[in-house]
């Protein structure tokens, strides 16, 4: 794994991305919702156990994300989103991916694109990674207190959810943080 920027690239050609992913399924989670005074709220909670993984990543400084939703987290997954990053960096800029240490993040299987670099981020500081607000903000906006009757129904839920995050002017609003500037 890359955690160093080759010599080459120069300050303003880099693009910083956040990386994360998120499982959505039908253990969903339960949030607080309004009632009347007096109700007592009845939500069903699912036994089942399909989901998905949203692999998620964003660039706050672009107001831009890309996505990959996924039936399992695994080295092939990783790879298929390092592949659409790659796609969404601006042509003749490289990409920093800030990212945990995920058993598939560290894999030595990975063919990171030549115009993405890895950079790991100390264990237990989740802190530090503005996709992890990303996630909270579909799970309990968008993905909670749903019952979801098959993997196809996951998916279709995910996609709506990320294409909600992605709107313009949102991952900026979000996501920007002062020290994660070049």
């Amino acid at each position: 794994m890359k955690e160093v920027l080759p010599e080459e690239i120069k300050e303003t050609s880099v693009e910083i991305w956040f990386q994360d992913e998120h499982r959505i399924g039908q253990q969903g989670s339960l949030t607080r919702i309004w009632v009347r005074k007096g109700i007592r709220p009845r939500i069903p909670r699912q036994q089942q156990f399909i989901s998905a993984y949203i692999f998620g990543a964003i660039c706050p400084e672009k107001d831009k994300g890309a996505a990959v939703i996924m039936p399992q987290a695994n080295t092939s997954s990783m790879q298929a989103h390092l592949d659409e990053i790659g796609c969404q960096v601006e042509v003749g800029k490289h990409a920093v991916v800030v990212l945990d240490k995920a058993g598939w993040h560290t894999s030595k299987n990975l063919r990171i694109p030549k115009n993405i670099s890895l950079l790991s981020l100390p264990p237990y500081s989740p802190e530090l990674n503005p996709q992890e607000q990303v996630g909270r903000q579909m799970k309990h906006n968008d993905l909670a207190n749903r019952n979801f009757s098959n993997y196809k129904e996951i998916v279709e839920a995910c996609s709506q959810a990320w294409m909600k995050i992605i709107a313009p002017g949102t991952i900026q609003s979000l996501c920007s943080r002062s020290w994660a500037k070049i």
